[in-house]
């Protein structure tokens, strides 16, 4: 039985009678709401794992950028300062959203996320920050020409830097501390 949305409202308009012999309890019309809630779900499961993905897409498209400029292989105290650059980007618009609030107000909404956002990357830049390698020549060549989209990250290699300068191998997507 299709459970797709557009399968199943064409196999019943193919019947004999079509759409306009449905009734509200009919087995046509069941098949056609289950397909319909099946459908939004898998738009809604869609939706919520290219938001989650969406800050490693920017992530991974910053150091894209960067490498394009490169033509060797990048040096460990120059991913240290893109990583640097890419953690100090929404400094500007604390700043100026600090300045906006009046003395003795509470922070905003935006203020108090990208706030949490520079303490979670400062967090994971101590533990070990993902990025992709920058030192392989071969990677390198990879990440520039990358199209944009998360399902042709798997081609890239990955690794974690820390603040100290450690590299570590990583895995793709990233899970934990890999």
């Amino acid at each position: 039985m299709p459970t797709n949305l557009s399968k199943v409202q064409k196999k019943i308009t193919k019947k004999k009678g079509g759409i306009i012999s449905l009734h509200e309890n009919s087995r046509d019309a069941q098949k056609i709401r289950r397909a319909s809630v099946r459908s939004s779900k898998l738009e809604k499961l869609a939706a919520a794992r290219s938001k989650a993905h969406q800050p490693l897409l920017e992530r991974v498209s910053y150091f894209q950028e960067a490498a394009e400029a490169a033509r060797d292989p990048v040096s460990m105290e120059k991913i240290q300062l893109l990583i640097q650059s890419y953690l100090n980007r929404d400094n500007e618009e604390l700043l100026q959203l600090k300045a906006e609030r009046r003395p003795g107000r509470p922070s905003s909404t935006k203020e108090d996320l990208l706030r949490q956002r520079v303490e979670v990357e400062e967090r994971e830049y101590s533990a070990g920050y993902w990025i992709p390698d920058m030192g392989d020549e071969k990677n390198l060549a990879a990440l520039k020409g990358w199209s944009g989209e998360w399902e042709n990250l798997n081609i890239l290699k990955f690794i974690r830097v820390t603040k100290g300068g450690k590299k570590a191998e990583s895995s793709f997507p990233p899970k934990g501390k890999s």
